[in-house]
């Protein structure tokens, strides 16, 4: 995964890429929420998004995430601080295959928060993410 746009910390030309090692080596942290696209709630776990954005020395207010089919979507960066959303490599403890929506799945503790039980937040989640630009 790769981030690009205004960042401090670049490791690949204009670009700080991340492996699953990488993300794998920041806190973990894990949640069991149900969501619109399983039918029951699923154990997330991974990095919070907030904290592998800091790992790249990220300043702005709009992240836009686009996932390995050209999906795209903007975040607001206070998303990541109002909320603990985690950008989850693992599902129910197992790397998450493409077909599973992995292997990297940005994803809103849904069952935490009434407000979060609503399109603006589902459109947010986005998975096989490839990449996020701040802006």
């Amino acid at each position: 995964m790769s981030i690009s746009g205004n960042i401090e910390f670049k490791n690949a030309g204009d670009h700080a890429d991340f492996d699953m090692d990488m993300l794998a080596a920041l806190p973990q942290h894990s949640f069991t929420t149900s969501n619109p696209w399983y039918k029951e709630a699923k154990k997330f776990t991974g990095p919070l998004l907030r904290d592998v954005l800091a790992a790249a020395g990220a300043q702005g207010t709009t992240l836009k995430a686009v996932a390995l089919n050209n999906f795209k979507v903007e975040i607001p960066v206070t998303d990541t601080r109002q909320f603990t959303v985690i950008l989850a490599r693992l599902m129910n403890d197992q790397p998450m295959a493409i077909r599973d929506k992995g292997p990297l799945f940005i994803i809103y503790p849904f069952d935490t928060d009434t407000e979060l039980h609503s399109a603006r937040y589902y459109s947010r989640s986005a998975w096989q993410l490839r990449t996020l630009e701040v802006q």
